[in-house]
């Protein structure tokens, strides 16, 4: 049995000890606890706090390698003309370092899951059980001349998933209505129901992608994806920028999941989300996800909570506009229950998923109300430790092999962009 222990850390502002067996919260005490001698011990000192880690609901992990290739481009120049002549020079070791850079990143800024929808998805699951994370990897479906390979391995996630660790989840994720056929969607919705996976797709995400749609089929993405049986409560639906009220009332009412990607919509100028209709939004289950690294340019949660809640008060002239607790929540408990994860709050009996803040750093200072710091002050160097699924990832910021990661994403990144 995994036994680890967490001495004297704040809690709510209060200190606490707590066990975790196996992979969950066992007790939660201000009592000294009995500590066999098999165990690891945490002891914080009263110096930090334990709270939720951050559960990433859409990006790409292996873009890491392409952060900063292609900058300043709008959306569709840089899809057409950047991004997808330099993947087709993929391989599965490059994108296996691509995502362990990732993965590095996201550990090293309190972030223990993530949703992916990429190319080369057998060494996502690779990278993600090796380093200890929690992943949904996409069956991708685009209709592009990788498509092969992509294929195949899907072939090899259909054929291994039960061999998986219970941190590892798959869905079907045909990339958008634009680069996948109606066939695609149908029979993606039709075998996520079967098979009890998720959903993920891009949707919505620019003006264009709105005006083809109604063009072409009459109705609007949501609305048309909701005719080929894609809106579901298992269903991420990335970005969503581009929504009547009607389409948000039916994705509420499907009960699907949206991705709110803040950076990259910002980044790309892709649109605003529909912050002005607030009223129909709090209807919905709302997460953050960070896109890529090619698109955000970093999968770090801090900048994401702390542009979101900024930008929306920014559009609607209004201060109280998307609190800190609000954004705090999306990013956290929201995120892990989209994904029928028994995480994303410190309880007894949850998943033992959490980061350690250090509440020393100066941002944190003088700390009169954590989350709000952590939303609009902090950044990544304040995690000191990242647990998942009961098992320590990052201790004192170190992660084990780092440098070997670090060293291998660059030469994995030299090759990748060789001719261009």
């Amino acid at each position: 049995m995994n036994r680890l222990f967490l001495l004297n850390v704040q809690l709510n502002g209060s200190p606490v000890n707590i066990s975790v067996e196996d992979n969950r919260f066992a007790s939660i005490s201000q009592s000294a606890p009995q500590i066999p001698p098999d165990a690891q011990i945490i002891d914080a000192h009263g110096k930090l706090a334990v709270l939720p880690p951050f559960y990433n609901t859409h990006t790409h992990a292996a873009m890491a390698l392409l952060r900063g290739y292609a900058d300043d481009l709008a959306l569709f120049d840089w899809l057409n003309n950047y991004i997808w002549p330099v993947e087709a020079r993929l391989t599965p070791e490059i994108d296996y370092a691509g995502v362990r850079l990732a993965i590095l990143e996201m550990i090293k800024s309190g972030t223990v899951f993530f949703n992916d929808m990429y190319w080369c998805a057998r060494q996502t699951v690779r990278a993600a059980e090796e380093m200890g994370v929690r992943a949904c990897v996409g069956i991708l479906r685009q209709a592009m001349s990788a498509d092969f390979a992509a294929l195949l391995d899907n072939s090899w996630l259909l054929e291994n998933h039960k061999s998986f660790s219970s941190r590892i989840q798959l869905s079907y994720a045909p990339h958008a209505i634009y680069t996948a056929k109606e066939e695609f969607l149908r029979e993606s919705a039709q075998c996520a129901k079967e098979k009890n996976f998720f959903l993920h797709i891009h949707l919505a995400e620019t003006q264009k992608e709105f005006d083809d749609c109604i063009r072409e089929h009459g109705t609007t993405p949501a609305q048309y994806l909701d005719q080929c049986g894609m809106l579901t409560p298992y269903t991420t639906l990335a970005h969503s920028i581009f929504l009547t009220d009607e389409d948000i009332q039916l994705i509420a009412e499907r009960q699907s999941v949206i991705s709110h990607n803040t950076v990259s919509n910002m980044k790309l100028a892709s649109g605003h989300f529909r912050y002005d209709s607030a009223p129909l939004l709090n209807r919905c289950r709302i997460t953050l996800g960070t896109d890529g690294a090619s698109s955000n340019n970093a999968t770090s949660m801090f900048t994401e909570m702390k542009t979101t809640a900024i930008r929306a008060k920014d559009l609607m002239g209004q201060p109280a506009d998307m609190p800190a607790a609000k954004v705090w929540d999306m990013a956290t408990r929201a995120g892990a229950d989209a994904f029928r994860l028994d995480a994303g709050e410190i309880a007894v009996g949850k998943l033992a998923d959490c980061m350690l803040v250090n509440l020393d750093d100066p941002r944190l200072v003088p700390g009169y109300h954590l989350i709000s710091d952590l939303v609009y002050a902090a950044d990544s160097a304040v995690v000191d430790t990242v647990i998942c699924d009961g098992r320590i990832l990052m201790r004192e910021r170190h992660v084990s092999g780092e440098e070997e990661i670090i060293s291998e994403a660059r030469r994995a990144a030299r090759l990748l962009t060789a001719s261009r």
